[in-house]
């Protein structure tokens, strides 16, 4: 569960994008009108698919792209005309940038050279950012004799040693196995955690969003399309799109027959109506797309009020959980987790059977 957070305002945004817009050619924009405060110490992620627009926020944070209209402010200052390299801001990327030619230790001390640092205060430094990321016997080593891991830790090091109050990060972990981009994510949440350090995080990848923000903000056509802690994105979606995009999720496609007291009246069609939260969805008449979570649905229902036929069409072993897809109302790939625990039926394919869900797990949202 993410921890308690206040809604950050403007004026006590740490990092501010006030009416931000960025267009490559003079017509397309790929960041529309982007109003976004980050608080002081906040581990907030930007994630979307690919063109969203996330990495060119970051970008522009970093100062490596200009605003084409609106400003980024920094702790309160204006930074839009300051270079990068005089904002005083840590970076991380994906293919780590390490300098092949200079040592662990020597990669580490550079930053700290360039802003006129002495000798022996470097050299502390440096021994101080190694031990953060538990990689002092290393120091003299290139980074051809690292492992990816390593290598990463190295340049996660040198983002902090100069002690920024801002951290960037672009995808760190993309190039790394997946065993070992879960044990990073751990890594970096508790440096966070511990350092207390503003970071602004970019991936598209949402299991790591989840696992390790404060606050996620979505992207998709250049728009955040909602900004909440993890469990509120993936338990409360605003939209179709976050619903689809953050974990996994099952649509029914219906008609709104009635919302009263914020809930919704579906017609699914084959004489089937339903209840759902009305979040998202128009007046009666009009489409909406219902979404359930796949660990939200009950299996093996008998008749009665919400339960409705299903056949089931594959079932997948996952160790601690069997991925059942079924037909449910027309759709083919209605999935349902069954747990792999002692008392639970085991289905087989091609039988029929019942499930239902209650009407607080299902979200009517936009067609």
């Amino acid at each position: 569960m993410s921890k308690e957070l206040k809604a950050v305002s403007k004026e006590d945004g740490f990092v501010v994008f006030d009416h931000v817009q960025k267009s490559y050619d003079g017509e397309i924009l790929v960041v529309k009108d982007l109003n976004l405060y980050i608080g002081k110490g906040e581990f907030l992620t930007m994630l979307g698919p690919s063109g969203s627009g996330k990495t060119t926020c970051l970008m522009m944070l970093a100062g490596f792209e200009t605003a084409t209209f609106g400003d980024i402010l920094l702790d309160g200052r204006p930074i839009n005309n300051i270079p990068p390299h005089k904002r005083g801001i840590g970076m991380v990327f994906q293919n780590y940038a390490l300098f092949p030619h200079m040592t662990v230790g020597e990669n580490l001390s550079f930053p700290l050279e360039v802003r006129g640092q002495g000798k022996s205060e470097r050299e502390a430094n440096v021994l101080k950012a190694l031990d953060m990321v538990q990689m002092v016997d290393f120091k003299n080593r290139r980074p051809a004799q690292l492992s990816g891991g390593q290598q990463q830790r190295i340049a996660l090091a040198r983002s902090l040693v100069f002690e920024p109050e801002l951290v960037l990060m672009d995808e760190p972990l993309g190039a790394l196995d997946k065993q070992l981009r879960e044990q990073m994510q751990y890594e970096i949440k508790h440096l966070h955690d511990r350092l207390g350090v503003t970071v602004v995080y970019v991936t598209h990848d949402q299991s790591e969003a989840l696992t390790m923000s404060d606050r996620v903000a979505v992207f998709d056509d250049g728009i955040i399309q909602q900004l909440a802690p993890p469990d509120d994105l993936y338990e409360r979606p605003d939209n179709a799109f976050v619903a689809q995009f953050i974990g996994e999720n099952n649509t029914l496609s219906g008609t709104v027959k009635a919302v009263k007291d914020g809930v919704a009246t579906v017609d699914y069609g084959q004489g089937k109506i339903g209840e759902a939260m009305a979040i998202n969805c128009g007046e009666a008449g009009t489409a909406t797309t219902v979404s359930i979570r796949p660990e939200r649905v009950n299996i093996g229902t008998k008749s009665g009020a919400g339960a409705v036929n299903a056949k089931v069409l594959e079932l997948i072993y996952l160790g601690d959980h069997i991925r059942c897809r079924m037909e449910v109302l027309g759709n083919t790939d209605f999935v349902v987790k069954v747990p792999n625990a002692t008392g639970h039926k085991h289905l087989k394919e091609g039988e029929t059977t019942r499930v239902s869900w209650l009407k607080e797990d299902c979200r009517a949202l936009d067609a």
